[in-house]
């Protein structure tokens, strides 16, 4: 008796951890093209209850896309692995590991999807207002 139990058991085991295994790759496959944040750190500024730094390390799988958005601040970025995005209707841009800059507030960016097999891994440090969403769809 207790023979067949454990067959029973073993049995319900592995195909539990067979549809365990189909549900994590088809969940896996559905957020591939998800952007992944990091958050590395986050300080009051300075002198300045009103305003926080945030560092983030992002990263952008192929097909991920990065809507069009501002921020309630400034932000910096410094590309740590570059690859290729494209905008809607325009040619595919690279974006190369040591590409940097600043999106000054309330600026539209971004809007772009990656093209090609490279994740773009994207250190980016916010100087924006305290208790605000990080970024705000652009108009």
């Amino acid at each position: 008796m207790r023979r067949w139990y454990a067959s029973v058991g073993l049995a319900l085991a592995c195909t539990a951890g067979g549809f365990g295994f189909g549900g994590s790759a088809m969940a896996q496959e559905a957020v591939v093209h998800e952007i992944m944040r990091t958050e590395l750190g986050r300080a009051p500024v300075s002198g300045d209850d009103t305003r926080e730094i945030i560092m983030q390390l992002v990263e952008f799988p192929p097909g991920a896309t990065s809507p069009r958005h501002v921020h309630h601040g400034e932000e910096s970025f410094y590309v740590i692995e570059g690859g290729t995005v494209q905008v809607s209707g325009k040619e595919p841009k690279q974006r190369p590991a040591g590409e940097r800059g600043i999106n000054p507030r309330g600026v539209p960016h971004a809007g772009y999807t990656v093209v090609g097999d490279r994740t773009i891994k994207v250190l980016s440090v916010y100087v924006v207002d305290k208790g605000k969403p990080l970024q705000e769809p652009s108009p």
